[in-house]
């Protein structure tokens, strides 16, 4: 690519398949000036990286003359960055390119039997779309054909020829262009291929029953296809169109696309939350169902980050505005799904590639079964060419090729509805072989946050030595203040701040509240004003070797009792590691953390430590992990996970996680829950199961229905059920992964 190279950006309208995408890469590859083409059916979109001289007026003609509708998005360098995010983009999965929606593609992967059919959404009710308005005028003709026929016999041929034509010229027209822009074996030849046969050897009233049959067939994919697109369409429409934007004291409504970083909405009870954000003021209950798949609604308060789309319950919320419209969660989420569409996974490829010497095979053997018997046996020619015809119909390979991509869409939109982002069907596909995962410690088998887990008090009420100690960090920002202040309200205890509060560096903090002198310290700087008896030194020896920091309270240098304090597991990391186990995955844990805290939990939640890790030494372990033959997937939320994110066969990002680790990682859950690691493989094998039984039904129904062709068993009508049953069949049985909710 060189300096002068631009990118330039089209939406394109009517993409199906795969397959289109190739017919539309493989043609605007041919015209001067162009670099490089890549089209995403998911995202309705094409980038073309293209020279100075390049003509993109040409480029659209080009598009549409193969039947599509083509507009100019942006244009800018090459090595910049478009800002288009396509908010109707959609998961979809491929059917023969007909009318229902869009998918990815990649040159080297589209399948031969490229389908154009008639471009056209369904993004309305069904029957409003033009594919719908031609399959209907069709079976109109069709009825009438009978009609005329049955009144004046005489004229059936021509009837029935004429009935044909209405569906079959625009198929015809499709097939002559795909095969002038490098797509000759296309579903659109062998299907005008079969009916012009079928006419020549007096088969009219079948061929024109057939191209009927083959109409209604794409529709009914459409259709299926279309519940995968609107699957993720339903994510962008999360997305309010308002929000109360907060400026000097007053309020006003702005589109929630204009919020910048750093604005303050206001979120009332019923709202949705108009951009991701961290709450300032207020308390509510707010439903993450729609982005998480969270069935409880989260209590937030200050300093609780929130989800765009999310709906706020109870109170009103101030939120700070943390990521703009084009960079927040729902945003991103569509995003992770465009993007995964566009990565085709090992048995789509070899699908695919299988398809490209298929195709022409079948084109083959079917000449061989019209003419060999003649000629060799000197069978009868009109009964051997329409046997011939019919397995022209019976090996289109659309049910074969759309068995992988419609299984892999599907799964793909169930997992980012419950907040499961796969980067692409590579990872979908690779996940499910995982037989280790190593868990990073703090924040992802951990919520990242101390907790107060034990007080006591010497002489002392425990609510007091709580009460006494918040008084003492009252204002602090302390993460070891905040889960003491956050205890003390949770109890319901009333903080007094108390007066000449310090810092005493390394040691603690000093104040006094009520005539009293407080200090809340640690064992050691607490052990130099008051002497710590053998007992209290034993028990702040448990809490240690349970992984707690403790904290001494002294009162007027007296100890007047302890709070201790520990990141504590998540509370589905059990359930989570005990799924895992169930999967055949056994768990380890990678931690910088010290050894006798991670030994503590490790302990508590029964898995394998390695403590006080560099990343470096993280990334040394999943490659000797890998290197002994297990499948390793590395979860983990930091920066300092990011080259163990990368060394692993599957990396994962835990939710609130760093850019990095998100952009290091192949997959990301957005919630954080540990059980989501083992939905995730659970999700990846039930897709390989549907896809494998897609194959098996493509691949089974040809071969019963090639067999009794060739017998004379059945003939052109069995023959494009066949096909068009099968398509229909892998689809719906796809389609069944939308109702993926997770491990039972």
């Amino acid at each position: 690519m060189s300096a002068t190279d631009r990118l330039s950006r089209f939406r394109v309208e009517g993409m199906d398949c795969a397959s289109c995408a190739s017919k539309i890469d493989r043609a605007v590859r041919r015209l001067p000036e162009i670099d490089d083409v890549r089209v995403s059916v998911v995202a309705g979109t094409m980038t073309v990286i293209h020279g100075e001289d390049a003509d993109l007026a040409e480029v659209a003609r080009k598009v549409d003359s193969l039947g599509y509708r083509t507009s100019l998005l942006a244009r800018e360098p090459a090595h910049g960055k478009t800002d288009e995010n396509p908010t109707g983009a959609t998961a979809c999965c491929g059917g023969h390119g007909h009318d229902h929606g869009d998918h990815d593609h990649d040159d080297d992967h589209a399948s031969d039997h490229g389908h154009q059919h008639h471009h056209a959404r369904i993004d309305g009710p069904w029957w409003r779309s033009s594919k719908a308005h031609l399959t209907i005028l069709c079976a109109a003709a069709l009825a009438v054909a009978f009609a005329v026929a049955h009144i004046f016999p005489q004229t059936a041929f021509w009837s029935f020829t004429l009935a044909m034509a209405v569906g079959l010229v625009p198929i015809a027209r499709r097939a002559l262009a795909g095969a002038m822009n490098g797509s000759p074996f296309s579903i659109e030849t062998l299907m005008t291929v079969a009916a012009a046969g079928a006419v020549v050897i007096d088969a009219a009233e079948e061929a024109a029953v057939v191209v009927v049959l083959f109409l209604i067939g794409e529709l009914l994919e459409g259709i299926a296809t279309g519940r995968a697109r609107a699957s993720i369409r339903a994510l962008a429409d999360l997305m309010p169109k308002t929000a109360l934007l907060e400026r000097e004291g007053k309020t006003e409504t702005v589109p929630a696309d204009s919020l910048a970083v750093g604005a303050v909405v206001l979120v009332r009870p019923g709202d949705r939350v108009p951009a991701d954000g961290t709450v300032l003021s207020g308390e509510s209950a707010v439903d993450e169902a729609p982005v998480t798949g969270e069935s409880v609604p989260k209590r937030k308060e200050p300093g609780d980050t929130v989800f765009a789309g999310t709906v706020n319950q109870e109170g009103v919320l101030r939120v700070e505005v943390t990521a703009a419209a084009a960079d927040n969660t729902i945003s991103r989420v569509i995003a992770l799904v465009e993007e995964a569409q566009e990565s085709k996974a090992p048995t789509e490829r070899f699908i695919d590639r299988f398809s490209r010497y298929y195709t022409p095979g079948v084109m083959v053997v079917a000449a061989l079964i019209a003419v060999l018997p003649p000629l060799v046996g000197g069978a009868e020619w009109a009964t051997w060419i329409y046997r011939g015809l019919a397995v022209l119909l019976i090996g289109c390979p659309c049910a074969l090729v759309i068995s992988t991509p419609a299984a892999i869409a599907a799964a793909l939109s169930a997992g980012a509805r419950r907040g499961l982002l796969m980067k692409g069907g590579a990872v979908l596909e690779g996940l499910g072989r995982i037989d280790h995962a190593a868990f990073d410690k703090t924040g992802t088998l951990t919520e990242g946050k101390p907790q107060v887990t034990d007080i006591a008090g010497i002489g002392m009420d425990e609510r007091e030595v709580l009460r006494l100690a918040a008084a003492l960090e009252a204002g602090s920002s302390h993460p070891l203040a905040r889960a003491i202040l956050g205890r003390a309200e949770r109890d319901g205890i009333a903080i007094t701040p108390a007066s000449d509060a310090a810092a005493l560096g390394g040691k603690g903090v000093t104040g006094t509240l009520e005539g009293r002198r407080l200090l809340l310290a640690s064992p050691r700087a607490a052990a130099e004003t008051a002497p710590l008896d053998s007992a209290l030194q034993t028990r702040i020896a448990a809490l240690n070797d349970d992984g707690k920091t403790v904290s001494l309270l002294l009162v007027d240098n007296t100890i007047a009792g302890l709070i201790a304090l520990r990141d504590e597991p998540r509370e589905d990391a059990v359930e989570g590691l005990a799924a895992l186990r169930r999967l055949g995955a056994e768990a380890v844990m990678l931690t910088g953390d010290n050894a006798r805290t991670a030994k503590a939990i490790g302990g508590t939640l029964g898995i394998e430590v390695h403590a006080e890790l560099l990343p470096q030494d993280k990334q040394r372990i999943v490659g000797e992990m890998r290197a002994k033959g297990y499948r390793v997937a590395k979860v983990g939320d930091g920066i300092n996970d990011a080259p163990a994110l990368a060394a692993a066969d599957i990396g994962i990002a835990m939710g609130g996680g760093t850019d990095v680790a998100l952009e290091t990682a192949d997959a990301a859950i957005l919630h954080g829950r540990v059980t989501d690691v083992a939905d995730m493989i659970a999700l990846s094998r039930a897709t390989m199961r549907n896809i494998w039984q897609n194959i098996t039904i493509a691949l089974g129904l040809k071969a019963v229905f090639l067999v009794t062709t060739v017998l004379g068993v059945t003939g052109l009508w069995p023959a494009i059920l066949a096909d068009t049953g099968a398509t229909v069949l892998v689809t719906a049985n796809a389609m069944r992964l939308l109702a993926w909710r997770g491990m039972k």
